[in-house]
Parts: C-alpha cells; structure tokens; sequence
C-alpha cells in the first residue's frame, strides 16, 4: 500500500528509525482503525521485494518494519529472506489473526476484537500492544498476557481519538499491575508518518 523512511512511533521500538512497508488487505476490520484505506489490497500495485529493498537501503534504513492492513494474510516467507540476506533487521507488527510465517527478529502482536488471535502467533510475540478503547480491554489485555512468553514486553496504547478519556485508567492500571508499560502514538505528536 505504502512505504516510507520514519522514525517508529509506538510500542517497544519508538524512537528507532525504520523503514515502513505496508501491505494492503486486511479482514480484521477495527472500527477505529486509522489507515482503513489498507484494508482493499487490490486497489495497489504489487511490487517485487528486490525493488523494495533496494530503496530500503537508498534510504539508508537498517531496519524494516511491515505492517498493514494485516500483514500475515500473506506468506512473508520469501520477504523475509531477500531482507534478511541484506542484513536488514525485521520486524513485525500483526493482529495476529493468522499464522506467523517469515524470520522475524522483533514481532509486536496487537490483539483486535474483531478477529481473534490464534494462540500459535500469541506465543511467538515479543511484544503484546493492547488498544484501549474502552474499560472492557483492561480484561482483553490481561486474557492475551497469560498466553504470551513470559519474557514478552507488555504495552496499553490509547487508542488515539480517546486518549484523554482512557489515559487515566490506563495510567492506574500500569499503576496497580507494573509489569505493563504505557505506548503513546509519538509519531502524530511529532506530525511524521
């Protein structure tokens, strides 16, 4: 759908730069999904991923994060080698709604409602990335923490349109339960994509 040279704005990673590639399609559906215009993969073009890492490493990137859409509707097996085979470092950012395929060396599950993750990816993440929309998602955080790794970095992000609604909660909730950690969307704090 979309590339580009940015600094990562969320989650375990922010303030890294990255070079973001996004996939079009995805089935999830989140109501408050900010790039909805991913969700049709047939309205972009397909590129070869040697094109793709060629203006990776035009733009001097050292690492590559792909996103979506949801990107594990596709098998990224054969991304994941030609970016790997260039020294470039991976990473991940899914639903994780379907099976993890591809060499990842950082995969951030972010759990939506709207498809259930499958357990199999959950235990592959090293970051889980919880939206709060609502008081209910405290309960949705705490269900996917118990599947993942005991080593995976835990994160409660606002979702964005009612940060200074849930904020509060989510500051009380890090509060009583330290092993989370607060991720604020600092990419449209510094207006870059």
């Amino acid at each position: 759908m979309e590339h580009y040279y940015t600094i990562q704005g969320e989650g375990y990673n922010t303030g890294k730069a990255a070079y973001f590639i996004r996939l079009g399609g995805c089935e999830v559906g989140c109501v408050w999904c900010d790039v909805k215009d991913s969700w049709d993969a047939s309205r972009y073009p397909m590129v070869m991923f040697d094109e793709m890492l060629n203006v990776t490493k035009e733009a001097g990137a050292r690492r590559v994060v792909v996103t979506g859409g949801e990107p594990l509707m596709y098998d990224l097996s054969e991304l994941c080698k030609t970016f790997k085979a260039a020294g470039i470092e991976l990473y991940l950012e899914t639903s994780g709604a379907y099976k993890l395929s591809g060499e990842w060396d950082w995969i951030c599950v972010s759990p939506k409602k709207f498809m259930q993750p499958i357990k199999e990816t959950l235990e592959k993440a090293d970051e889980l990335k919880v939206i709060v929309y609502n008081s209910s998602d405290f309960d949705w955080a705490k269900k996917h923490a118990a599947i993942v790794r005991p080593q995976c970095k835990l994160f409660l992000q606002p979702e964005y349109s009612v940060r200074e609604r849930v904020l509060p909660d989510i500051i009380d909730f890090v509060k009583r339960n330290p092993d989370w950690q607060i991720s604020l969307q600092t990419h449209k704090v510094m207006q870059i994509p």
